[in-house]
């Protein structure tokens, strides 16, 4: 009996400097087509919005379909606000490092609505696990100085890290803002671990983790999936597809083929995929999400599909695996354009204040990394204190990293 040989289904190489990428594969769905449905559905019942896309803002500018949030224009201005200010800082951070004052970042050029919208979709005291590209939980709120972000990246002596941490990797237990992880994927087990104690202990509060598309092929998305099930742990599992995992695509992942969402409803959790850079969607399916977590009806997982517009890291050069102006062809638009376009078209905003924020944004931001620049930079040594590595590890320091402090400084 013949048989044909064996064969793996190997990806195709993903790499595509030359020609620009061919979206068709994102399945997009008009602007207000897709239902809203109650926050107590079934997760079967959710197949077909994982594999759709929940969008709300069409071309013109409208806000359509059942998932328009009733938000007001001061609303919708604050989120404008916020994401040209996370736009800005990012610019201005990526020239730092150019000028050797920072040793490491990373940019959410094209992705601000998510982090910004979502945050807009929490309540005080709820915890978010995010990634390194999750600046706008931060940057869009009041409490956290930017001029403290940046001592962070400069690891300089005013640090709250101490240097212990890469540049970009914040820690803010008073924003909810759980320390960021270089690792992959280790945000979502983190995040139902959390949300399973909150229910433990009777609480309220939700967890929210965060990952690439890449890290879905990672075992702790699967591990986490089946916990948030089985114990039904109020969480929001919000997976970014940004279409790059550092330079592969996510075909690699299985992203063509199939919704990173769809996933969810094969482990028994409610999805969505949604449009990640429309704000007024983003808030609406974090609003939805966030009361079936809160009101105890289960786990939810989002994808949010956007592009990453530039570099994975400043580590990265995207030319040698994409055309430079591959963003220029994404058909989702870029997420301030986007909005600013909405306000325009209900008359709450002009081009004149747009303009005008955006010079205050980068005032702002101009201010908060003069401040930052006192307490030093990369380049002129001010850093934490030597000590300061020996600290907080244990309540009283055993002998031995007394020893090892003394020979340090002995050595200097």
């Amino acid at each position: 009996m013949n048989r044909d040989p064996l064969r793996l289904n190997v990806p195709e190489p993903t790499g595509r400097p030359g020609r620009a990428t061919d979206f068709s594969y994102l399945r997009l769905s008009p602007a207000g087509a897709l239902p809203r449905p109650p926050v107590d559905v079934l997760p079967a019942d959710t197949m077909d919005l994982a594999n759709g896309l929940v969008r709300v803002l069409d071309d013109e500018g409208r806000a359509v379909g059942p998932w328009a949030p009733a938000l007001d224009a001061e609303q919708l201005r604050r989120g404008l606000r916020a994401m040209i200010r996370t736009r800005a800082f990012d610019a201005r951070m990526l020239i730092a490092q150019r000028q050797k004052k920072i040793s490491f970042y990373m940019q959410c050029l094209g992705e601000e609505a998510i982090a910004t919208a979502y945050s807009m979709a929490l309540e005080p005291g709820d915890m978010c696990f995010p990634t390194y590209r999750q600046q706008g939980l931060l940057l869009a709120r009041d409490d956290i100085p930017m001029a403290e972000m940046m001592c962070q990246l400069m690891s300089n002596a005013r640090d709250p890290m101490k240097g212990r941490q890469l540049p970009v990797m914040y820690s803010y237990k008073r924003a909810g803002f759980f320390t960021i992880s270089g690792n992959l994927a280790t945000q979502f087990v983190q995040a139902v671990g959390w949300g399973m104690a909150s229910a433990i202990r009777g609480d309220t509060r939700i967890a929210s983790g965060w990952i690439g598309d890449g890290s879905t092929a990672e075992a702790d998305f699967h591990t986490a999936l089946t916990f948030a099930h089985v114990y039904h742990a109020p969480v929001i599992l919000n997976v970014v597809n940004n279409q790059w995992a550092i330079s592969t695509f996510e075909s690699i992942a299985g992203g063509e083929a199939a919704s990173f969402a769809g996933r969810g409803v094969g482990c028994g959790i409610a999805s969505l995929r949604v449009d990640g850079n429309d704000f007024l969607a983003v808030y609406s399916a974090s609003r939805w999400a966030a009361e079936r977590a809160r009101t105890n009806l289960g786990p939810a997982l989002i994808e949010w599909v956007t592009y990453r517009a530039g570099a994975h890291s400043t580590s990265d050069d995207p030319s040698r695996y994409r055309p430079a102006d591959d963003w220029q062809h994404f058909p989702l638009g870029d997420p301030i354009a986007r909005l600013k376009r909405h306000l325009i078209a209900i008359d709450e905003w002009s081009e004149a204040q747009h303009e005008q924020a955006r010079a205050e944004a980068e005032a702002q931001v101009a201010e908060a990394q003069k401040e930052a620049e006192r307490y030093g930079t990369l380049l002129d040594g001010q850093i934490p204190p030597l000590v300061s590595m020996f600290e907080d590890v244990y309540r009283d320091m055993p002998w031995h990293l007394r020893e090892q402090l003394k020979q340090a400084e002995s050595e200097r």
